[in-house]
């Protein structure tokens, strides 16, 4: 009873739960906006009336921390690249080239460009120079990218990364990356997150006095032939002259070969692309130069039977073969083989001899000098 009648004469607190609810109810708090332009207008209010004047130091530049229209914070994040790789050259307005250090094909070679055939062959791991030439000075802050993609259509949209056997050996933060620009501290390692494509860059430096061409270092860290990595696809190689923002101001492509002698695989494809058309007039000529063969071939041909069986053998068949090494070789094979022939030509006629014919009544056949029963 006494509680029930506590209660009912208790009085409501100005700082109790209800009274607090409705005073910030009532409460209206302005925009941001507002507050913003109420600070503006108090700033210049406070400039026009000079009183800012007498605290700053004399000389000081009220326009300091203003930033022109021009230099607005951009997005640093390099643009994604598209899924399908543009490898046509492009020039632009800054005649974007690339220049090969001539040298021959001979074994001791480590890296050697064919004009031809516009391919870089090089050995693993070992620095190939490229040159680049621009007609006029590139925006401040432009870059050099290069990228490795694969050369046929069914291939394009893997990424082009080290075997997992090379990855292991090495300890770099990027030893997944197949292209590395060596003698550059300022070489940076990308990795698209949309393609997962990796690139490097590096900062175009203008060429030094006396030059016109601006030289880089690019090593491939992976064979051709790598199982597990190009596993002997081809690649290409981009390489992009563009602005910090990542546009594209030029673009040479050229595919790259790696392997353990460039100088004779270089050989080897410029003279296949250029003997292509009269390859097999020329494989013909070496071909019959040799006439160590065509007896032995007729001799065959005459020692044969006339069944059908042995008829096949006596065709004449003419292989084409390349290098005259695999000619001598496959040469010896077939005199090997009509020796034996030979031999087996000559048994046959001895035995033939030694075998003489019976008698169908049952008498032996007496020969020249021989005794008969009788005698």
């Amino acid at each position: 009873m006494m509680d029930e009648q506590g209660m009912d004469g208790m009085q409501i607190l100005p700082g109790s739960q209800d009274s607090f609810s409705e005073l910030w109810a009532s409460v209206q708090t302005p925009s941001i906006a507002t507050i913003v332009e109420a600070f503006d207008d108090h700033l210049g209010n406070w400039r026009q009336n000079e009183q800012i004047d007498n605290l700053l130091p004399d000389g000081f530049d009220m326009n300091l921390f203003e930033l022109p229209p021009e230099t607005v914070a951009k997005d640093s994040v390099t643009p994604p690249s598209s899924t399908v790789p543009v490898v046509t050259d492009y020039p632009g307005e800054y005649g974007f080239q690339l220049r090969f250090q001539k040298s021959g094909t001979a074994k001791s070679v480590t890296s050697t460009f064919s004009e031809l055939l516009k391919k870089l062959y090089c050995q693993l791991a070992k620095t190939s120079p490229v040159e680049v030439l621009l007609s006029k000075e590139p925006p401040q802050g432009a870059v050099l990218r290069a990228t490795a993609v694969y050369k046929k259509t069914e291939h394009v949209a893997d990424v082009v990364r080290r075997c997992p056997h090379h990855q292991t050996e090495d300890t770099a933060e990027h030893r997944s990356h197949l292209i590395r620009l060596e003698g550059s501290q300022r070489a940076l390692y990308y990795e698209d997150p949309h393609t997962k494509r990796q690139s490097v860059t590096v900062p175009y430096e203008p060429p030094q006095l006396g030059s016109e061409t601006t030289a880089i270092l690019l090593s491939f860290m992976c064979n051709s032939s790598c199982m597990g990595g190009m596993n002997r696809r081809q690649i290409l190689t981009i390489l992009t002259l563009e602005t910090p923002d990542g546009l594209v101001l030029g673009r040479r492509c050229f595919e790259v070969r790696v392997c353990a002698c460039p100088g004779r695989d270089r050989k080897t494809d410029e003279e296949s692309s250029t003997k292509t058309p009269n390859g097999p007039k020329q494989t013909k000529k070496r071909k019959q130069a040799p006439s160590n063969s065509a007896p032995h071939t007729t001799t065959v041909m005459k020692s044969k039977s006339s069944s059908s069986a042995e008829e096949e053998d006596k065709e004449v068949f003419t292989v084409l073969v390349k290098g005259r090494e695999r000619y001598e070789i496959i040469k010896k094979i077939n005199e090997a083989f009509e020796g034996a022939a030979e031999k087996e030509k000559a048994k046959n006629k001895v035995s033939v001899k030694q075998e003489l014919p019976v008698p169908s009544s049952g008498k032996r056949l007496v020969q020249r000098g021989e005794r008969s029963d009788s005698d």
